[in-house]
Formats: structure tokens, sequence, C-alpha cells
């Protein structure tokens, strides 16, 4: 769901406007095009509105008490057919050019999106639901399509031909006419408001329980093996139809309450019209009007108002879209909480030196995380962090990448505040091996490569090696070309974690940092992989987050960490020899793996 800080933002018809607005720049690339459109469209009308105009005329001349006079007006059917395919002409034209628009406009939004919430903060993707934003992301750029269809195709064209409309009756005809019209499109778009607004709250409610039963259903599959290990599949079809069910009351009201609006938008044209038929038969009578006249205006009444009719369908569907599009604009609205500085350059000259100095860093701002850390590591180092879980290890992880903003102190990479660069450059130097390995659904070629596109194939071969996958991957019946599945599902965590493994040596950063990136291997692949990072950090400043402490005794320095604070440090065996946390760890998983060496 999005954030409650957008409840403050304007309602309404402000709201709306503002939106609107914020569609313009992305049709203003392609103005050209859309006055070519907006120049057809007043032809087609102009067309249109002139078929009865002639018809008119057909009628009179047909109409002629002097039967003898009577002569087939050719010129006038030729013109009536000319009409009649100029106005079906223009509007494919229109349809044809702004056809450009509407899709780039699509595209570049679905793009300005997706970059967006790509720069949004590690935080907002922790608490967002996938599901949900998803769907609000189809919504809302469907939604720009839908309203420049809407304004191009309906409204403007209605407007246009209830002008020439006006115009024709004023200039030909008496005023009570045009009074008539003016007054029953008046009455009828007034309706129309009043009551698409009053029916506007069941139409948010469904966005509402849509995207909230989108996002159960996406959770219940992303997370399939959970699902199935409790036994829960009828739990989620429930929580799921427990939604859905409030979905559907929400849109049975919405469209019973539609009878309302339709009867009276009916109700409305048909009074109007009424009036014009008997004020033109009198007309007609009186000699002060002729038959092709009360064709004229009857014909015109009914094509204004066959439009007028879709158009309160439009309006209301335009209100639902705009709704659809607040969604999207919500999301370009979410500020990033990681910025680059206003005078923040690249990371230069890395040679691999990482110094915390004094850091304090929380998470929420009643519960500090870490506490004063200070630590130096040197280029070409190796640094092991342990402690039980949540003293803090990962945390250090994404405090290095700039995830979060730290509280108090500095983080210097080669003596630059990483405060003072850039985002995209900081993070070029890192290379990481997360805990909980996840995978594109794409091949092991695309997930290895991801990490450096347009590599050799001799490069992607290399790091598959050093990570000791390469063996298992020719064995397959596809090798590199093999699908990974969701989330690398098809792959058993160790070769799930030899693959990140190969894609961080591929990448070739000078900073390496391996969340507890061997936890779920064996013990024999767990010593090949370890021997050959060992090789490829001899040239890399290596952070390692270790849960077996027999991965870390070859480091330069260990931390060890307690609720947030460094409590020991030193090599492995000056640790074992303080006697203290680190080896009451050290010696309880001696025991536990049945090690008697010390």
């Amino acid at each position: 769901m999005l954030p409650s800080k957008y409840t403050s933002a304007p309602k309404g018809g402000r709201k709306d406007i503002r939106n609107l607005k914020r569609i313009f720049p992305y049709i203003w690339e392609y103005r050209g095009r859309v006055l070519i459109a907006l120049l057809s469209l007043v032809l087609s009308k102009v067309a249109i509105v002139g078929i009865p105009l002639v018809f008119k005329e057909i009628i009179d001349i047909l109409d002629q008490s002097d039967k003898s006079v009577i002569a087939i007006p050719i010129s006038l059917f030729l013109l009536y057919g000319f009409l009649r395919l100029s106005g079906s002409l223009f509007n494919e034209v229109r349809d044809a050019v702004f056809s450009r628009v509407r899709y780039r406009a699509m595209r570049r939004l679905s793009n300005k999106v997706l970059t967006h919430l790509h720069n949004l903060s590690l935080r907002y993707h922790l608490e967002r639901r996938t599901g949900n934003v998803i769907r609000d992301l189809e919504r809302g750029t469907n939604s720009v399509s839908q309203i420049l269809n809407y304004m191009v195709f309906n409204i403007v064209p209605t407007f246009a031909e209830f002008i020439l409309v006006a115009f024709i009756l004023l200039g030909q005809y008496e005023a009570k006419f045009a009074i008539i019209t003016f007054s029953t499109v008046a009455i009828y778009v007034v309706f129309t408001l009043l009551v698409t607004e009053w029916r506007m709250h069941y139409r948010h409610k469904m966005n509402e329980l849509d995207s909230k039963a989108n996002g159960q259903a996406v959770d219940s599959l992303i997370n399939y093996e959970t699902v199935k290990y409790f036994n829960n599949e009828i739990f989620e079809v429930k929580r799921y139809d427990t939604t859905l069910t409030d979905w559907e009351d929400s849109a049975v009201k919405s469209t019973t309450s539609m009878s309302i609006l339709n009867f009276g938008q009916g109700a409305i044209i048909a009074v109007g019209l009424t009036f014009i038929m008997i004020y033109a038969g009198q007309g007609v009578i009186d000699g002060k009007m002729t038959l092709g006249d009360l064709v004229l205006v009857n014909t015109m009444m009914l094509q204004l108002f066959i439009p007028l009719g879709f158009l309160g369908i439009i309006y209301r569907m335009l209100k639902y879209t705009l709704a659809d599009m607040d969604m999207v604009f919500n999301l370009l609205d979410e500020k990033p909480e990681i910025i680059n500085s206003t005078n923040g350059k690249a990371l230069h000259h890395i040679n691999g030196e990482i110094q915390f100095e004094h850091v304090d860093f929380s998470y929420q701002g009643d519960r500090k995380i870490l506490h004063d850390i200070s630590f130096t590591v040197k280029p070409g180092q190796k640094l092991a962090i342990v402690g039980h879980s949540g003293s803090g290890k990962s945390t250090l992880a994404r405090l290095l990448f700039r995830f979060y903003e730290i509280n108090g102190g500095r983080i210097l990479y080669d003596d630059q505040d990483i405060s003072q660069v850039t985002q995209e450059s900081l993070r070029q130097a890192i290379g990481i091996v997360p805990q909980d390995t996840v995978l594109f659904n794409e091949t092991i070629l695309y997930n290895i490569e991801y990490a450096k596109p347009g590599a050799t194939h001799e490069e992607i071969i290399r790091a598959a090696k050093l990570a000791n996958i390469h063996e298992f991957i020719n064995a397959l019946p596809d090798g590199y070309n093999t699908a990974v599945g969701e989330r690398g599902l098809k792959l058993s965590g160790g070769e799930k974690q030899r693959i990140a493994i190969a894609r961080v040596i591929l990448k070739g950063s000078p900073i390496l940092i391996f969340d507890e990136a061997t936890s779920s291997l064996d013990s024999q692949s767990e010593k090949m992989i370890l021997e050959a990072l060992s090789s490829v950090a001899q040239t890399h400043t290596t952070l390692v987050i270790a849960h077996r402490l027999s991965t870390i005794t070859d480091s330069d320095q260990i931390l060890v960490l307690e609720q947030g604070r460094i409590i020991e440090q030193g090599t492995h065996q000056i640790l074992l020899a303080k006697n203290g946390l680190y080896a009451d760890m050290w010696a309880l998983q001696l025991q536990e793996s049945g090690n008697e060496k010390d």
C-alpha cells in the first residue's frame, strides 16, 4: 500500500488538474503530430456537421409541390457521400497520427516510474508490497493512454461538434432552439458531474481492494514453498477470497448505482429533444420552417446528444482513469531517502582502504543498531565480522553501499567520504555475495554476466571456474543457457551461492563483501571456494561476514560485534588468547563439528 502521507495531498479537481498538467510533457515531444491530429479532428467534425445541412437541401428539393420540376439532385447526393467519406477519412488520419504520441507517452512514463523505483531507498522496498506496486504501475501507465484517448477522441470532438451545432442553430433559427439546446446540455453536464462524484468512492474502494488482492496473490506465489511447508493453501485462498468478496461488493454497488445516472441522463435528453421537436413541428405548420429544417434540427440534436450520451460514460471512465493515474504519480512523488550530494563527484583513485569513524546508526529513531563503530581496513586486507544474530553484521554491509544514511560519524573509502561521492561510482567499487542469494528468472549465463554486461565468454568462464561452478554448469543439458527459474528456485542453495560468487568475481570491484557467502555449501565445496576466493582476494580489500569461524581464521583482522558494539578486535590467535566471546563461539563450533583441534 502507498504511504499514508499522501492523504494530505490535494483531492478531487485540484489534484486531477495537477496530474493532467504532468502528462503534458509526455505529449509535447510530438507536438507536430498533435496539431495534425487536432486539425484532422476539426475537419472530420466539419464534414459530419455538414451532412445534415446537405440532407436538409435534398429533402427541401424533393418536397417541392411542383412535381414537374423535380430533378434528382445528383450534385447534393455526391456532396453527401463526399462528406461522409471525409468524416471517416479524417477520423482515421487522426487515429493513425496520434497513435505514436499515445504509445510513446506510455513508454516514457513506464521507464520513468521504473527508474524512479530503482532510485528509491532500500527502506521503501523493504516496506512495499510488490504486487500492489506492479498493479498500480500497470493501471497508472495504461491510464495515460486512456486519458489521451478520451481527450482527443471523445471530449474534444464532442466539444467541437457542440460549437458547430450551436453556431448553425443561432445563425439560422430562432433563439429558443439554441436556448433549449444549451439548457439541456448544461443540465446534463451538471447532473452527470454530481452523480459521478457521488459514485467515485466505490471505484476508489475497488482499486484499493484490487491492489490488495493482487498483492496477496503475488506474495503467496513468491512464497510457494513456505505455503506448502505449512499446508496453508486453503488459508491463502481464503485470505485472497475475503479481499475479493469486499471487492465484489464494491463492484456491484458501483455497477448498480450506474442505473440512476443512465436513467437521469436519458430523461434529460428525452425532455430536451421533445421540446425541440414540438417547436420545430409548430414552425413547419406555421410555414416558418420547411420539412428539411425539421429534419435538420432533429438530426443535429441527435447527432449532438449521441456523443454527449457517451460523454457521460467517458467522464466516468475519465474519473476512474484519473484515480488510476493518481496511483502512479503517487509513486513518482515518493522521495528517495538517499540522494547524491549537490557537489558529489565520482569515487576516484580506489585502492580499497575502508574507514569507519565513530559511526552510529538506527533504522528507526528509537532503537540504535550500531554504536560508535570505528575500524580501518587497509588495501588488500581481509576483515572478518562475527557476532550473534542481530548484532549488526549485515547492517555494516548495507552502510558500505550507502543504502541508509548514518546518524553520526563518517564512512570513508580512500579518505573520500561516501556521502560526498556519487552512489553509482560507490557501488561500482564494491562487489557483494549476499546471505540470501536471489537470481533472475533467466539463464545461468545471464545471471553471471549481469555483473558486467558485455563481458567476453572467456571472462565468464574464468569467473565460473574460480567459483567452482563451471563443471556443474557444463554437465547440465543446456549448459550456460539453463534457466534457473523464479528467484533461482531450480537450483540448490549452494549452486545459487556459487553463481553469485562467480558474478561478483566477474564484476572485478576492488572491494569484496561476502555476507555468509558459503553458509549453504557443503564442506568440500566450501573448502574449494575458500581457496579460490583467497587467491582472488589477494588483490582486493575483503570483508567477510561469517557464521562459520573456520572460514575466517586467516583474516588480517576480526571484529566481534555484540548488540551493535565492537567488543573484541584482533587476529584469530589474539582473540582466542583473550578468552572472550570469540573464544566461546570458537569452542562451541568445534564442539558442534566434533573437531577437537584448538
